[in-house]
């Protein structure tokens, strides 16, 4: 398929197989990862409780709407506990190694699963075991389930055994049976879920394949049967770029599952938790990012990272417009659907807003020399001096980078 007429050329073109492949996996875990970011500037306000209450109505509004996406972009639509476990293995919430599951298919209505390494487990662990028990049970119970109402609101994830960890090094570190009962009552669809759906976001079109990129290279889609060691390198190129921008749109929709229950709390204030909450994520997945690029702490460093930084993505949705200059780079926003949510409860327009931290965190978490203008409501200039301090990294990524996922290295390929 072709672009659409009007949107921002594809920042997946022209680049190898295997660079997509390591960019889908770095973006499956930069979504995972917003929670690492947010639930911190919970914590300090509503305390433990109510940080699991807003997890909860995170999760349960972004699943049920992202989980057909990917199922109708792969063409792996049904109702069987084959759908599902597909779904997760393209899914932020379980990126693959960090949250290494472990995939049994007996029949199209019983499976399970094991987590042979719980990289959210890793996380909270340290944290105390009210923490793992708001993890692995409170918030874990419904989620799940909402995961699973995507693809059969008669399907049934129940824990096996789960944390805290008896003995405290068991694993795997949990393991879930998978059933899908047809004479159950069905799970209700999330009322989050059918509130966050009228969103902009949630109406963005399916990812488009770019002509320009190979489909010959790997699969076209997932129709085949379930590959449970699933390595993103099967897919073809073109593929792969429709998967990255549908990996970006969840975490899109995850922060807006984040922010609009947080907003019901704190009103007006939501937009500074959510500045801090991107600032956080973005200056880590610049880090991770620059080193899969191989990009220096140089203007065209910079622009090869925010060119793929999930904090302007999709591009059908963020309308990113980077301008290279003598000295300089320009960093624009052009007018898109992000700008255009009714409640301003996007990253977009948390810069518009004025929050010009998250580009810098996005900026000098790769050149400390680097200093951001703000020019308009969503435009920017990026210039480096070397004769000034290094920027210090700002408190909200070394908050994030508590996470065991800051260092994660990804082993398996193709």
């Amino acid at each position: 398929m072709t672009p659409s007429p009007g949107l921002p050329p594809s920042p997946w073109i022209g680049r190898s197989h295997a660079e997509l492949a390591e960019l889908a996996r770095e973006l499956l875990l930069a979504g995972h990862l917003i929670d690492r970011s947010g639930m911190p500037q919970l914590i300090a306000r509503f305390g433990r409780e109510g940080m699991t209450e807003v997890a909860i109505d995170e999760w349960m509004s972004a699943s049920p709407i992202y989980a057909p996406r990917m199922q109708r972009l792969l063409g792996f639509e049904g109702d069987t506990v084959e759908v599902i476990f597909k779904g997760l293995q393209l899914d932020i919430g379980a990126p693959p190694e960090f949250m290494d599951f472990r995939l049994e298919l007996d029949d199209d209505h019983h499976g399970r699963f094991q987590l042979a390494h719980c990289g959210a487990l890793m996380d909270v662990e340290p944290m105390g075991e009210e923490f793992v028990v708001a993890m692995c049970h409170t918030i874990e119970d419904p989620t799940f389930d909402a995961t699973a109402v995507a693809t059969n609101p008669r399907a049934r994830m129940r824990p096996v055994h789960r944390p805290p960890r008896t003995p405290a090094d068991r694993s795997p570190h949990c393991e879930w049976t998978v059933t899908i009962e047809p004479a159950a009552e069905p799970v209700p669809f999330p009322a989050r879920a059918a509130a966050l759906s009228t969103s902009a976001a949630a109406k963005v079109p399916m990812a488009e394949r770019p002509a320009e990129l190979p489909l010959d290279d790997g699969w076209a889609d997932y129709s085949g049967a379930l590959d449970p060691d699933l390595v993103l390198e099967r897919f073809a190129s073109a593929t792969l770029a429709a998967i990255l921008d549908e990996v970006a749109l969840q975490g899109q929709l995850l922060s807006r599952g984040f922010l609009v229950p947080v907003a019901e709390r704190v009103g007006d204030d939501a937009v500074d938790i959510g500045a801090h909450q991107l600032t956080g994520i973005a200056g880590l997945t610049t880090k991770r990012l620059a080193a899969v690029l191989g990009a220096g702490p140089d203007l065209e460093g910079i622009a090869a990272v925010l060119a793929v930084h999930p904090m302007f993505l999709p591009r059908s949705y963020v309308a990113l417009r980077l301008e290279p200059g003598a000295g300089e780079l320009l960093v624009t926003i052009d007018a898109c659907p992000a700008l255009d949510e009714p409640d301003g409860l996007t990253w977009p327009a948390i810069l518009a807003a004025g929050h010009d931290e998250p580009v810098a965190s996005a900026v000098q978490c790769l050149a400390p020399h680097a200093r951001v203008e703000r020019l308009g409501s969503t435009s920017w200039r990026v210039r480096i001096d070397p004769d000034t301090e290094p920027a210090p990294e700002p408190d909200d990524v070394l908050m994030t980078e508590f996470s065991t996922g800051a260092a994660f290295t990804f082993h398996r390929r193709r």
